[in-house]
């Protein structure tokens, strides 16, 4: 019972890490990255999609993205959708393939993306010491009622401790390298 909330813990904590290296992926440096687009929606007979489920995406050289939409008709709609998507991209088509350059970022928008880098951290701290707190409030609950004892709720929190402090440990790797990346001319 306790290993089966330790697990539970753990695997919330992963799913938190993994969401915060999902979102310091979407934060634009100045090389270009395929992910950059996954979010990026376009209307495809009546219904929304991803780019990637209508088009090739792939990188040209390192700071441009290279979309070849599947069908003709698709070009346009594609290059709009990326335009509109608020990622400061400017598309240019050639034929039917799309060219997505990767504007370069002045010293501001550094500093900016470096703070939002920051604040996503934090939140992922936050959700990890909160799939903690969820876990020893379970261990409690159990001593109350009396199905584990103080020894064994005592080693658990231990557990869960030691599994937050790696967790939040990889979120600070995870910051530091997003802001090198940032920072990076």
């Amino acid at each position: 019972m306790l290993d089966d909330i330790k697990k539970t813990a753990e695997l919330k904590m992963q799913k938190s890490l993994e969401s915060l290296q999902n979102d310091l992926a979407k934060i634009r440096t100045g090389r270009a990255h395929v992910g950059l687009l996954d979010h990026v929606m376009v209307e495809y007979y009546g219904s929304m999609v991803s780019v990637s489920q209508v088009a090739n995406i792939n990188l040209g050289d390192s700071r441009t993205i290279n979309v070849q939409p599947y069908e003709k008709p698709m070009v346009a709609k594609v290059e709009k959708a990326i335009r509109d998507a608020d990622l400061g991209l400017n598309p240019a088509t050639n034929g039917d393939l799309i060219r997505v350059p990767m504007p370069m970022l002045t010293e501001e928008r550094r500093r900016d993306l470096t703070k939002i880098v920051r604040s996503e951290a934090e939140g992922a701290k936050v959700a990890i010491r909160n799939v903690r707190r969820d876990a020893n409030d379970t261990f409690k609950k159990l001593i109350k009622d009396k199905e584990i004892s103080e020894d064994d709720e005592r080693r658990a929190q231990d557990d869960i401790q030691k599994a937050t402090d790696k967790a939040v440990a990889d979120v600070d790797r995870m910051l530091q390298a997003k802001e090198v990346e940032l920072m990076a001319v």
